[in-house]
């Protein structure tokens, strides 16, 4: 079951308004679009997603406001022609849960998770080229172990690289997390391949990058007032954002609506374990 992290506090700072203009970057399976939606009256939603799969999935779930919905497919990079193919210049609010669906997590010819048998994939656009097992089986160990590093903040990852190499060819989801087991065994309830996952899957999505180019189009394209609100769920990520945050307030483009991060209250923290570690930051343009 797909469930909305902190859906009360993204809408209140949205501020809709029932004939604004929002961008959902990261629409998912539709669940913020959808509490979008049903806010609007003749306002419109434009519905952006990488994951075609997702936006199919969307389109059904939010098909009781399917009138107020536009669908785009496009990475970050081409959010200014999401809104432009919409019909509109600028929009009154944008917002973006950076989280990987429990969708893609869960289903295992998606080869995000080492939980069940899958293919090594792990792209969220599958019209990519570039997928996790080319990583691991073609990846010079030096490059791969700076990568589980840095993107991973994996201290043993000179160790799980060696192993990675020495094993290859790397065949699916479960034989790359035996051979990590193997080379750094269990010290806690974290499994021991969990930061390497994380690594791959952010190379191959190029999510650093992507965070870039909505740090740096977002402003952009929403209108003077508009609003925009941004869920992160991993603490480089959230640096990133207080930092843009910080510039565009210092510069006095925007005002800073949130002085420190909202975090999902204790009761949707029960509910749903996967919010646990998001944080929510969020801005008005002046």
């Amino acid at each position: 079951m797909h469930i909305s992290v902190m859906p009360a506090e993204s809408i209140e700072l949205l501020a809709l308004r029932p004939d604004g203009v929002y961008l959902d970057a990261t629409t998912g399976l539709g669940g913020h679009t959808g509490l979008i939606a049903r806010a609007l009256t003749t306002g419109t939603v434009i519905a952006n997603d990488r994951d075609t799969r997702s936006l199919e999935m969307a389109k059904a779930n939010t098909a009781a406001w399917g009138d107020r919905i536009c669908f785009h497919y496009g990475d970050f990079g081409s959010l200014a022609s999401a809104v432009e193919q919409a019909g509109f210049e600028k929009v009154d609010g944008l917002l973006a849960d950076l989280g990987v669906s429990r969708y893609q997590l869960t289903a295992p010819d998606r080869g995000f998770s080492f939980m069940a048998e899958g293919p090594l994939d792990m792209r969220m656009d599958t019209t990519g080229r570039m997928t996790a097992a080319d990583f691991v089986n073609h990846t010079d160990e030096k490059t791969l172990a700076d990568l589980i590093y840095q993107m991973g903040e994996e201290r043993r990852a000179r160790r799980i690289a060696r192993a990675i190499v020495r094993a290859r060819p790397i065949r699916s989801t479960l034989h790359l997390a035996d051979v990590v087991e193997r080379a750094v065994p269990r010290t806690g309830r974290l499994h021991p391949a969990t930061k390497t996952f994380m690594a791959l899957r952010m190379a191959v999505n190029d999510e650093p990058g992507e965070l870039d180019r909505l740090l740096a189009i977002g402003p952009e394209i929403l209108k003077s007032g508009g609003r925009m609100v941004v869920i992160s769920f991993m603490s480089s990520d959230d640096r990133a954002v207080k930092e843009k945050f910080k510039s565009l307030g210092h510069e006095g483009r925007a005002v800073i609506l949130t002085k420190h991060p909202l975090q999902p209250s204790e009761e949707e923290s029960m509910r749903n374990p996967a919010s646990r570690s998001a944080k929510l930051r969020a801005l008005e343009m002046i």
